[in-house]
């Protein structure tokens, strides 16, 4: 037996989100299940007793994983069975994870896995909205130590309507699209896009979220109350020296806080701290050392490194490299760098480079998804690649990393509303980023280097669009903070948040932010929006200083495409049976040639790489699909000789009868008089269509000027 417990949370509309523990996996710290009508996440936390040895970080695994029974669907493949994360289970496991991480103590170091598993699900139910409300009620009825509770929630606004949670059958209406997640008091983590909205409209959505999330925090609490949670248990995973520390900052702080002033490079500094840091150890036998050096080393990051940086921009004004709080770093951008590629472009800012390739193929290249809630294809896709040189590291490059899906992911939703798609492109369109440089925000160089790319390669972006990630240093104490402009990675890591904003030069199309300090205000988010709103187009400015506008033709190696839309009736001719015609076209022509049916109608795209082919391949198809009309003229070749006339095969397939007497003006008692073969071509103007049969009344008579009659003597 067992004794569940339920909440209920009311989203106003007629909707509800239920929470119930104590029935499914008991042995777990704390595990509920979250349901929206159909919809039902299992998500259950567990934590280590203690913390292992030397670890002096938050080890948090987050694993969000879409069962396909969910929804009485088998996997792909030859197993059968769920495999690796899907990219989408990869960036709603991030989602969770950025949500969580920064409320454990910063002295708890045990292991904790948190599971989320979609294991009812409806379609039109989107369950990322619900997966970090489920994580976080997991650890509410845990005792595992949280500085929570959390919510997430999706707000999209919807015909000109804000609306939590939307069904994704609405989203195709949607201008924002964007997740927040946050405490009762403060915002923790913000992502998505949107189609060019103003700062101020997407300010007006996270408040609106922020609402929604207060209600879902408080039934958290209450649960967590009623079951004896609130109080998590005990532990000690640091052990503090505070005379040491005082120390390390006596004998450090000055030392580091004029390297900071210097304005060095990024490698510079790093070695100039790291020489500071290993004089102070110096001091110490090995023996004392071995012992002391954990501490050292974190009382040497925390209160030294963490303070001197911060200190140096609030108080003077000066960050690591010189530059003012809004200033941007040096650009220098080209194009057309890779002779070979559809387009190719750099984009280096400061110390961050991006070496990027646009590929263009065709419909056949398009990314195919088979996942639990969405199957179909992407005709535009990106791929961001973080190699370890970028940064200096002597490491091997491994699998695909979650971070580098994220920053992928964030860059694609940047510019995938200003590719063009569909009936506009015909092309499937891949970017790919190699970031060879790194020291902060290789995504935003992304989103700058694909637009140029992809301007490179001809693509007619609808905007150009650009990127900046903005950082903020605040001290609780004195009130004081700063907001940075593209920021550095120290900036990022030592900073108290960084919040990525991409645009055209009408309004944002992409967000992702990240909060590390409590009680940040709407006030400095909003400074925050226009400080990077001015960087954006500041960066915009030097992008269309190289590119000004898509290139008015693809390059010479682009295979050229044409698409034509024929009547559904006639997508079975063109494929032949078994593919034989179609096979056979390819063959002939040297093209490749695809046929989707959309919105009631054949779309035939042919690709070829060069003007004769795709001219061939044109004329086959449409051969193949010309619908005779009345009164047309035809070069139609003579398939048989009758008793009565001749059947002429005007278009492939489709054959008239031309009677004897519409081959010449004057009569004819035979067939071989008229001299025709099989095989001879000639024209023919068709003169009817018979509305039963369909048969076609051929003649080439009707070509042929009367000839006078001749005067009577």
């Amino acid at each position: 037996m067992y004794n569940a417990t339920q909440k209920v949370i009311d989203l106003g509309d007629g909707r509800r989100i239920e929470i119930e523990t104590g029935k499914l996996a008991k042995q777990a710290d704390g595990s509920v299940v979250v349901k929206q009508g159909n919809t039902m996440l299992l998500a259950t936390v567990v934590a280590a007793k203690e913390a292992k040895e030397g670890v002096d970080f938050m080890p948090l695994q987050v694993e969000y994983k879409e069962k396909y029974a969910s929804i009485g669907r088998f996997p792909g493949g030859f197993l059968k069975r769920e495999a690796r994360p899907s990219d989408y289970e990869i960036l709603i496991s991030r989602l969770i994870d950025r949500a969580l991480r920064p409320l454990f103590p910063s002295d708890y170091h045990a292991d904790v896995f948190v599971t989320v598993n979609l294991i009812s699900a409806e379609a039109d139910t989107q369950p990322d909205a619900l997966a970090g409300l489920a994580a976080s009620a997991a650890l509410a009825v845990s005792d595992i130590p949280f500085g929570g509770p959390i919510s997430e929630v999706r707000v999209a606004r919807v015909d000109g309507k804000l609306k939590i949670n939307p069904l994704l059958s609405e989203m195709e209406r949607a201008d924002i699209d964007i997740m927040v997640g946050a405490t009762y008091d403060n915002i923790l983590m913000v992502e998505g896009e949107m189609k060019e909205v103003s700062e101020a409209d997407m300010l007006e959505a996270i408040k609106f979220a922020h609402e929604e999330i207060k209600k879902h925090c408080l039934v958290q609490m209450e649960l967590s109350r009623e079951l004896g949670k609130d109080v998590k248990r005990t532990y000690c995973h640091e052990t503090n020296d505070e005379e040491l520390k005082a120390k390390v900052i006596a004998d450090t702080y000055d030392k580091v806080y004029a390297i900071a002033r210097a304005t060095s490079t990024k490698h510079e500094r790093s070695e100039k701290f790291d020489a500071v840091e290993e004089e102070f150890l110096s001091q110490y036998d090995e023996e004392e050392r071995a012992e002391k050096e954990p501490l050292i080393k974190r009382y040497f990051h925390d209160f030294v490194l963490k303070k001197a940086m911060r200190n140096m921009i609030l108080d003077e004004g000066i960050r690591l490299d010189g530059r003012a709080t809004d200033q941007i770093r040096p650009i220098w951008c080209e194009v057309g760098y890779l002779p070979s590629a559809h387009g190719s472009a750099i984009f280096t800012r400061g110390e961050t480079q991006s070496l990027t390739t646009v590929t263009l193929g065709t419909k056949m290249d398009e990314k195919q998804i088979d996942e639990v809630l969405f199957q179909g294809s992407e005709q535009f896709v990106l791929h961001y690649n973080f190699p370890p040189f970028s940064t200096g590291e002597a490491r091997p490059a491994r699998s695909l990393s979650r971070r580098e899906v994220g920053h992928g992911n964030l860059a694609l939703r940047a510019l995938k509303n200003m590719v063009p798609l569909g009936e506009e492109n015909p092309y499937a369109v891949r970017v790919v980023s190699d970031i060879l440089e790194s020291n902060g925000s290789s995504s935003m160089a992304t989103v700058c280097a694909g637009t140029l790319a992809l301007m490179d390669a001809g693509v007619k972006l609808k905007k150009p669009v650009s990127g900046i990630a903005m950082g903020l240093i605040t001290d609780t104490e004195s009130g004081k903070y700063a907001v940075l402009s593209d920021i550095l990675g120290d900036e990022d890591h030592l900073g108290d948040m960084d919040f990525k904003v991409t645009g055209t030069k009408d309004g944002i199309t992409a967000t992702q932010m990240d909060i590390k300090v409590d009680g940040l205000s709407y006030e400095v988010l909003a400074k925050a929006l226009e400080q990077a709103r001015q960087g954006r187009l500041h960066i915009l400015g030097k992008i269309l200083d190289t590119i000004a506008e898509p290139r008015a033709d693809y390059k010479p190696q682009v295979p050229r495409v044409t698409r034509l839309y024929i009547a559904t009736d006639f997508i079975g001719a063109v494929i032949g049976p078994g593919g034989k015609v179609i096979q056979d076209i390819q063959k002939t022509t040297n093209s490749t040639i695809t046929i989707t049916e959309e919105e009631g109608r054949g779309v035939v795209d042919i690709f070829a790489t060069d003007k004769e082919s795709m001219d061939a391949a044109i004329a086959r198809v449409k051969a193949l699909t010309t619908v005779p009309e009345v009164g047309e003229v035809y070069h139609g070749k003579i398939r048989s000789i009758m008793p009565f006339g001749a059947f002429v095969e005007i278009i492939p397939g489709k054959d008239g009868l031309m009677h004897i007497s519409e081959i010449e003006h004057r009569r004819f008692e035979t067939m071989e008089e008229t001299g025709l073969k099989e095989g001879d071509m000639i024209d023919v103007k068709l003169l009817d269509i018979d509305a039963k049969s369909g048969k076609l009344k051929l003649s080439h008579k009707a070509l042929i000027p009367k000839p006078e009659k001749s005067e009577k003597k």
